[in-house]
C-alpha cells in the first residue's frame, strides 16, 4: 500500500500557522509543539496511510498516545487533507469535533481517544497482536508517547511483553523533553534494549536523523526512537 494523501499544497512550513488558528486556555502548547518535527516526519515520509486508505486493513496505525496536546496532531492531519483545515478554528468549541483530547469518532484519521497517560502502548500491543493474528504483516503500529508516561506502570508491562513477543510491527516514538519524574539511569532507550528492543536516540527536531531512525531495520524486534527535544518549562 502506498500513502494516499489530498494535495492541500500545505507544507511544513505551514504547521505553525496551523497550530496558531487553534486558541483558548487549554491548548498545552509545549506538548503540542514537542511532537510537531516527529509526525510531520511519519506522515510526510513514513506512515503508508491517508485520507483515501484510512479504513484500509492493511493501513499504517499511529496511535497518539500523548493525546492531551493535539493541536500539531490537528495541525498534520489537516495538512495531510484527513480533514479540512477551517476545522482548525473552532479548536475546543462545544460543536467542533477537535476537542482538547482526539475522538476517534469524531476526527477521521484518528485511531484511538487518548489523553489519558500511559494506555497507548498497551494499546499498540494490542493492534500488533492482532495484525499479527490476521497474517497482516505488512501494516505497522505507531505509537508517540510522552517521556512522563514512562512513570505509569502501564507501560513497562506493555514495554516487557513486547518484547518477549517479538513484535517488529510494533514501533513507540517517546518524546524527550525531561518531564519524567524519576528520570532514566543509562537514558530512556536502554529501559527499552533491556526488554529486547532495538532503539535509538537523535535530535526530535532534526528530519533526516528522525527518518533514519524510522526506517532503521530491527529485524525480529520492536522500535523505539527517542526524540530528544529542548526541555519543557
Amino acid at each position: 500500500m502506498t500513502q494516499v494523501s489530498a494535495d492541500t499544497g500545505l507544507r511544513y512550513e505551514d504547521l505553525d500557522r496551523l497550530i496558531a488558528l487553534m486558541t483558548g486556555a487549554e491548548k498545552h502548547g509545549p506538548a503540542a509543539t514537542s511532537t510537531l518535527d516527529v509526525l510531520w516526519v511519519l506522515y510526510d515520509r513514513v506512515l503508508r496511510v491517508g485520507p483515501g486508505s484510512a479504513r484500509d486493513a492493511g493501513r499504517d496505525r499511529f496511535l497518539l498516545s500523548k493525546g492531551h496536546g493535539p493541536m500539531a496532531y490537528y495541525a498534520v492531519l489537516a495538512a495531510k487533507g484527513f480533514f479540512p483545515v477551517d476545522w482548525l478554528p473552532g479548536f475546543g468549541a462545544y460543536d467542533s469535533p477537535l476537542g482538547h483530547h482526539p475522538d476517534r469518532t469524531l476526527v477521521p484519521g484518528v485511531e484511538i481517544s487518548s489523553g489519558s497517560l500511559g494506555h497507548g502502548l498497551p494499546l499498540g500491543v494490542g493492534s500488533a497482536l492482532g495484525l499479527r493474528a490476521q497474517g497482516l504483516d505488512g501494516a505497522a503500529v505507531w505509537v508517540l508517547i510522552g517521556d512522563a508516561e514512562l512513570d505509569e506502570g502501564s507501560n513497562h508491562e506493555a514495554i516487557a511483553h513486547a518484547g518477549s513477543a517479538g513484535l517488529e510491527a510494533l514501533h513507540t516514538v517517546v518524546i524527550d523533553n525531561d518531564s519524567a519524574t524519576h528520570g532514566w539511569p543509562g537514558g530512556i532507550a536502554s529501559r527499552f534494549e533491556a526488554a529486547g528492543w532495538s532503539a535509538v536516540t537523535v535530535d526530535g527536531r532534526d528530519h533526516a536523523a528522525l527518518h533514519a531512525a524510522f526506517t532503521a531495520p530491527h529485524p525480529g524486534r520492536p522500535h523505539a526512537v527517542v526524540a530528544r527535544v529542548e526541555k519543557k518549562f
